[in-house]
């Protein structure tokens, strides 16, 4: 693999609910460029739908689009599904990360990749990370309202990923999403000063 690939890359991570796509949105308004491991992934599961139906049941496609809910509720609550799809999804994923990054690298500036899974799976080898934070009762809380779930059910997907103390400790940037949309913008011009 081409070393030079991700030299300008920040992996922007968190957890799940802290925020990540709004700081996202931030950082584009800002003029930066951002690739999104969830959106290329939501594009390859439509791409791939048929091996989808073929893999989980008819059921879980309609109108060669994957649904998606549904799909995530046998996938949550079960690993082999889960690594049955991150088997066929990742190695797809990566391609196009990579893709967009060698025209994002040409402009010799940062930018962000948003992979949600960053220091879970350590897939890519990008030596900065900025982590968005929020302490896990806040991320349950906003987990519960935006999903409109149950707090077992938010503590079910959290617990698919790293705690969020452990990504913050490992972070080489950090975003403190723990308060207002004001206090988060001007958390974002803070890392912002902090990159260039």
């Amino acid at each position: 693999m081409n070393n030079d690939l991700f030299k300008y890359a920040i992996a922007l991570t968190g957890g799940i609910a802290t925020g990540k796509s709004t700081v996202c949105n931030l950082l584009k308004l800002h003029g930066f460029l951002t690739i999104d491991a969830d959106k290329i992934a939501h594009k390859l599961l439509d791409q791939n739908s048929s091996k989808i139906a073929l893999m989980f049941g008819d059921k879980y496609v309609e109108d060669g689009k994957v649904l998606r809910k549904k799909l995530g509720k046998i996938i949550f609550s079960n690993e082999e599904n889960k690594l049955k799809l991150e088997a066929l999804l990742h190695p797809l994923i990566k391609d196009e990360i990579e893709k967009e990054s060698r025209v994002f690298e040409e402009q010799k500036k940062p930018y962000f990749i948003d992979i949600p899974l960053f220091f879970e799976k350590m897939n890519y080898p990008i030596s900065k990370s900025l982590v968005v934070y929020t302490p896990k009762e806040i991320q349950i809380q906003r987990l519960m309202q935006r999903d409109n779930i149950t707090k077992e059910e938010a503590l079910l997907k959290i617990s698919n990923q790293m705690d969020i103390e452990e990504k913050k400790s490992m972070a080489d940037l950090i975003i403190d999403n723990s308060s207002n949309l004001k206090n988060l913008q001007n958390e974002v011009e803070r890392v912002i000063k902090e990159i260039l």
